[in-house]
């Protein structure tokens, strides 16, 4: 055999037993070593963004009362309406209706021409939700408005509504005035001292007036409005 020749069968033969002795070494693959590609995760949950705007026109909707009748953005053509997002087991809404604010607010402003709707957004199994408990709670309170259901939060969720009670203004065009608190005394006491303010009060009044909302805006105070999400 030439000399080229068995050179080229001795380098063969050691590629092959390197090989060899490199399989030997290395771990079996099995489903035990293969690598595990990280669970994909799922986006967060996400808070539906309220459409409704001050200046803007206020958002339709078309909800059923605690006796099955209908209402809507449509009640208040032409006149004020006043929506007051409403929980009859908050302790801010028990006593907004006890002894504060709204105890016969809503009364008097009826006389007056406005329409108030009270919305309980609370989803079902949460504190204070659905017909039973709005018109036990509608009772015991004396409200003579309607109290209308919002179960899966579409509404309250389009307005921004967050607290209970949480107030929205709108005038007889549909548009939104004014959307905020009461007044500045949660519970009866005004945060940091000071003079007490019933914001919707003075709001009704200045459109009353002709003039535009001053403060058309305040934060809200209460319970967190019970969603299903």
């Amino acid at each position: 055999m030439k000399p080229v020749v068995v050179a080229i069968a001795l380098l063969a033969a050691a590629c092959t037993r390197s090989a060899a002795t490199a399989t030997e070494g290395a771990p079996p693959v099995t489903a035990a070593t293969m690598p595990i590609a990280p669970p994909e995760s799922s986006p967060p949950a996400q808070t539906p963004v309220a459409t409704a705007a001050i200046g803007q026109p206020a958002p339709a909707f078309d909800l059923v009362d605690t006796e099955g009748q209908h209402h809507g953005l449509a009640d208040g053509k032409g006149k004020l309406l006043v929506l007051e997002w409403w929980n009859p087991g908050c302790p801010f809404v028990k006593y907004a209706h006890g002894e504060g604010p709204l105890r016969d607010m809503a009364e008097q402003e009826a006389k007056a021409g406005v329409v108030w709707l009270a919305i309980n957004s609370g989803a079902p199994g949460k504190q204070g939700a659905g017909a039973d408990n709005s018109r036990e709670g509608a009772r015991g309170f004396g409200m003579a408005h309607p109290v209308l259901l919002d179960e899966d939060g579409a509404v309250g969720h389009a307005y921004g509504a967050t607290k209970t009670p949480h107030v929205f203004l709108i005038d007889g065009e549909g548009k939104l005035l004014y959307r905020g608190a009461i007044d500045n005394a949660p519970i009866g006491e005004v945060d940091g001292g000071g003079a007490y303010r019933n914001h919707l009060a003075q709001a009704l009044a200045e459109v009353r007036a002709g003039k535009p909302v001053s403060v058309p805006e305040t934060p809200s105070y209460g319970c967190s409005v019970k969603y299903a999400k």
